[in-house]
């Protein structure tokens, strides 16, 4: 298993990590099988979506933040950030994505990103890949 530090500088973002799990996957030496991107943070998550066009990410982390404002009456969690696990829980820990002739399987416009809802924070996202 390989870890990816990923350092985040706003409340709530999308990092685009595809790059850094390419590279696991090349360094792996494994040509076919999965790869497994996992976010161990109950309040940030792991997507697959477009990362040509910036306004992809704008329009998802609006719609979040409006669907699941921060502040919220009635919220328990003494932390105050129910809302980040909301998010998280959501969008999800992780992907698996498939591997072939080395490479990851991935559509034309396609990326990996790491979604924060509680930063910023230090984060980490483990890779693991597994295959022949």
């Amino acid at each position: 298993m390989n870890s990816l530090a990923v350092i985040t500088r706003k409340n709530s973002e999308l990092v685009d990590i595809t790059r850094d799990v390419e590279t696991f996957v090349a360094n792996s030496g494994i040509t076919s099988g999965i790869a497994v991107v996992f976010c161990p943070h109950t309040t940030a998550a792991v997507t697959v979506n477009e990362n040509c066009d910036p306004d992809v990410v704008h329009d998802m982390l609006l719609w979040m933040e409006r669907s699941i404002p921060r502040i919220q009456h009635g919220f328990l969690h003494g932390e105050g950030n129910s809302d980040s696990h909301i998010k998280a829980a959501l969008v999800g820990p992780s992907v698996h994505l498939i591997i072939e002739k080395g490479k990851l399987v991935l559509g034309t416009w396609q990326g990996i990103f790491f979604c924060e809802f509680d930063g910023p924070r230090n984060r980490k996202v483990h890779v693991q890949v597994l295959g022949k």
